[in-house]
């Protein structure tokens, strides 16, 4: 197949976060992560990847979610608050494409929905 000149101006890249990223609903922690990866994308807001580990689960719960990205690849996890089941507000790519195996079994929140902080800089 060959690329259109739209795919190949569309772009996906990854770091890691140069930040601590908080994530909040009201005065809960959902995650908290020194460890994030940021996903940068053509188009889109950037966003946070926390690793499964620095997520407090207890506040989650899965959802029935699935969506596919023609960029990234399947996701197949989706969380929603305990306390308000019906929204959406994390998601996760167990496979990605091959090229973005950085961000897989991470989980991403929209900041649209929960407040996501990476103000505090971290020491290099």
């Amino acid at each position: 197949m060959s690329e259109t000149t739209a795919e190949r101006a569309h772009r996906v890249t990854t770091e890691p976060a140069a930040h601590r990223v908080r994530v909040t609903a009201g005065d809960q922690v959902i995650a908290d992560s020194t460890r994030a990866i940021v996903l940068h994308e053509t188009d889109h807001a950037d966003r946070f990847y926390l690793p499964r580990e620095d997520v407090n689960w207890d506040l989650l719960q899965p959802t029935a979610s699935r969506t596919h990205c023609p960029v990234k690849g399947d996701a197949d996890d989706y969380w929603a608050l305990r306390t308000e089941p019906g929204t959406d507000v994390a998601w996760s790519y167990p496979s990605p494409f091959d090229y973005l195996q950085t961000i897989a079994g991470y989980v991403a929140f929209y900041s649209e929905r929960v407040q996501v902080d990476a103000a505090e800089l971290l020491p290099r």
